[in-house]
């Protein structure tokens, strides 16, 4: 194949098919340590990334794509790839969430990005039930820590499956919304789908 073959109007077809076939050869020789897609949401697209143990990131738009796979890079393995197919439970079930259809996740989630007193926290989240919210110093007596509420702060922000691990239901002591890793607005939107 030529450069000038990667120029026909099929490109994205030909690229799918090689990513594919990539991907398989890759997992059939236990070379695929994390694989990841992109889907279209609500809130723009999300990058979702996975190991044999479980989805291990949810990365929204406003992230830098590369530098959140030179995070996995580093963090977890050099050995990435572009494999869609091992997120798609993942990803059905995303789809199902944003539909209204879906209230709690049922995957298997690897919290290797998520350490010490900040996995505590992204741990406790699913205990703050859909449509509901919690305030930082609600999270932090959750976890046993009642003094640590910027602590929480920084963990909600540093959550590396937003989305799944619910940060977004986190919020100030007063209600005010406070901040969010997918931004301003995907938090409220996310609050708005949930209190419908």
């Amino acid at each position: 194949m030529s450069l000038s073959d990667l120029t026909h109007p099929d490109d994205d077809a030909l690229l799918a098919r090689l990513t594919d076939r990539l991907a398989a050869a890759a997992a059939a020789d236990d070379l695929l340590d994390v694989a990841y897609r992109t889907i279209d949401s609500p809130l723009g697209t999300l990058l979702l990334a996975a190991t044999p143990r479980g989805l291990v990131r949810v990365a929204f738009e406003i992230e830098d794509r590369d530098g959140v796979l030179a995070e996995l890079a580093a963090s977890v393995s050099p050995r990435v790839l572009e494999a869609p197919a091992r997120l798609d439970a993942a990803a059905r079930e995303l789809e199902e969430y944003f539909a209204g259809r879906r209230r709690r996740f049922d995957l298997s989630i690897d919290l290797t990005l998520a350490h010490g007193f900040r996995r505590e926290v992204v741990e406790a989240l699913p205990r703050i039930g859909y449509g509901t919210t919690a305030s930082y110093r609600d999270v932090a007596t959750m976890v046993g820590n009642a003094g640590a509420t910027r602590a929480v702060g920084t963990a909600c922000a540093r959550n590396p499956l937003p989305l799944v691990l619910p940060c977004h239901r986190v919020v100030r002591t007063d209600g005010t919304i406070g901040a969010y890793r997918g931004g301003h607005d995907a938090k409220v939107a996310l609050l708005e789908l949930e209190a419908a």
